[in-house]
């Protein structure tokens, strides 16, 4: 018996001691479970207030801004430039899925309706760039429908671009902030809109940025091309006849002056030059395949007023009034072509283009559509030094000048353009001297920076003398 009660004891005592352990479990998985609980709520909570303060704090980035680019961002170096540079190649989260419904298909109708009998219905890419701007102000101006694209990038100041942007609004030209790679979009506006023609001027301009960002050249100056001329092949019903801007520096190396259209272009001097050489191959490619109507604009230096900061006039000019040195390479020479006379010979072209001569629906085409290059200078090359001296003129300062021997960096000793197929064709000519189109640069220039700067007295009196008619640059078939 005392064993047996022994024993009682000790199953009691294990008994005892199992219940108060297993208590002390389940005691414990309830704490961990309420604990968890309450950690789970607070993460869910402070996930809230981030997401609260983060959109309180950065609007911007939730709503249809988040495709600009900031109107101040500003482009200072190099540097920045690549760093800040917005991806040419678009991916599916793009403007397309920005832009689109009733109201936006009227609005870009409204723009793109020509005013006019006859009119022509144009979408300008690059419509906020320089030579885009100026030709979407002349097309308007004459009752033509306009519709701009443009992507803000900041290779250069956009501020200039948005002041451009502006210009355009203020004449019912609406400018989407959007991209030529945007496939999606192009085939939305091709459906919306039966242009009749594109002028297709985006690009990545400067010949010295392509040693810094070569990429961004082949995204826009090929690879943006190539959509827009799928695009305009395969989604447009009608196919438009596309005007497309090349580049005088496609004659590279070439010694033989002045440069015919029919001078060898085979030896590039720049990666920005071998894209646009390239583009003009994909053009025979494209207008022999699905019978686009394509013609190619080979400019000359062009400058005026609302120019590209980075172009040699305004960043001298800049220079100048700020007392920085300018560096001039040794003997080079360019053919400086006015704004005014490349938009004459944008707007020529665009009239006399041809009709494209394939079919969206069908994939045939009905016979060869026109394709056509031509050059648009101001056919008298002049020394940059004497560019210079007119600036030194006109801003009423002079130069602190450093001569250097031109490098090898994509830069060409002279071009010198030969605009006889132009003038025969849609009778190009030039009229405007480097001498009177600096004056009207620097007009604006000093206008809007706010500079407080005094023009040589004798510059400003000769202005208010009353104008008398000045006979054109003479020009002959073969210059």
């Amino acid at each position: 018996m005392p064993t047996d009660a022994a024993a009682k004891g000790v199953k009691l005592e294990r008994y005892a001691s199992g219940s108060a352990l297993l208590l002390r479990r389940v005691a414990s998985g309830k704490f961990v479970a309420a604990s968890s609980h309450l950690l789970f709520r607070a993460t869910v909570l402070a996930t809230l207030a981030l997401v609260f303060l983060f959109a309180f704090h950065y609007p911007s980035l939730l709503s249809r801004s988040f495709s600009l680019v900031s109107a101040d961002a500003s482009s200072s170096s190099g540097a920045s430039r690549h760093t800040s540079h917005r991806s040419l190649l678009m991916s599916s989260a793009s403007a397309a899925s920005v832009y689109g419904g009733e109201k936006w298909e009227k609005e870009i109708r409204r723009s793109a309706k020509p005013r006019r009998d006859g009119g022509i219905s144009v979408l300008v890419t690059g419509a906020a760039g320089f030579v885009g701007s100026h030709c979407s102000l002349a097309l308007r101006a004459r009752g033509d429908g306009v519709l701009g694209l443009d992507n803000f990038n900041t290779y250069y100041d956009p501020v200039l671009k948005r002041g451009r942007q502006r210009l355009l609004s203020d004449r019912g030209v609406v400018v989407l902030d959007a991209d030529i790679n945007d496939a999606l979009l192009l085939e939305k506006l091709f459906e919306a809109v039966p242009f009749t023609h594109v002028l297709h001027l985006a690009a990545q301009a400067g010949v010295r940025y392509a040693m810094e960002a070569p990429q961004t050249y082949v995204a826009s100056n090929v690879a943006g091309l190539v959509t827009v001329f799928e695009t305009a092949a395969k989604h447009a019903d009608p196919q438009p006849a596309i005007v497309w801007a090349s580049s005088s520096s496609v004659y590279g190396l070439n010694t033989e002056a002045p440069f015919s259209e029919e001078h060898r272009t085979d030896r590039p001097a720049s990666l920005y030059a071998a894209t646009k050489k390239a583009g003009e191959a994909i053009a025979h490619s494209y207008n022999h395949i699905y019978g686009l109507s394509i013609t190619g604009l080979r400019f000359f230096t062009v400058y005026g007023p609302w120019g590209r900061p980075d172009m040699a006039y305004f960043s001298f000019a800049r220079s100048i009034v700020a007392g920085d040195p300018i560096t001039l390479y040794a003997d080079a020479r360019r053919d400086f072509t006015y704004i005014d006379d490349v938009v004459k010979g944008c707007v020529g072209a665009l009239d006399t283009a041809g009709r494209s001569t394939g079919s969206a629906r069908t994939g045939k085409k009905t016979g060869p559509a026109p394709l056509r290059v031509y050059n648009l200078g101001n056919t008298s090359p002049v020394p940059v030094t004497r560019m210079v001296a007119i600036l030194e003129k006109l801003l009423g300062k002079k130069a602190n000048k450093r001569v250097v021997t031109m490098p090898s960096n994509g830069d060409v000793p002279f071009t010198h353009a030969n605009v006889s197929h132009a003038a025969h064709d849609f009778g190009y000519r030039p009229t405007t001297s480097l001498d009177v189109g600096l004056r009207h640069f620097v007009d604006w220039f000093v206008e809007y920076y706010k500079l407080d700067t005094k023009i040589v007295k004798a510059t400003r009196a000769a202005d208010k003398k009353p104008a008398t008619k000045k006979k054109a640059p003479a020009m002959s078939a073969s210059s």
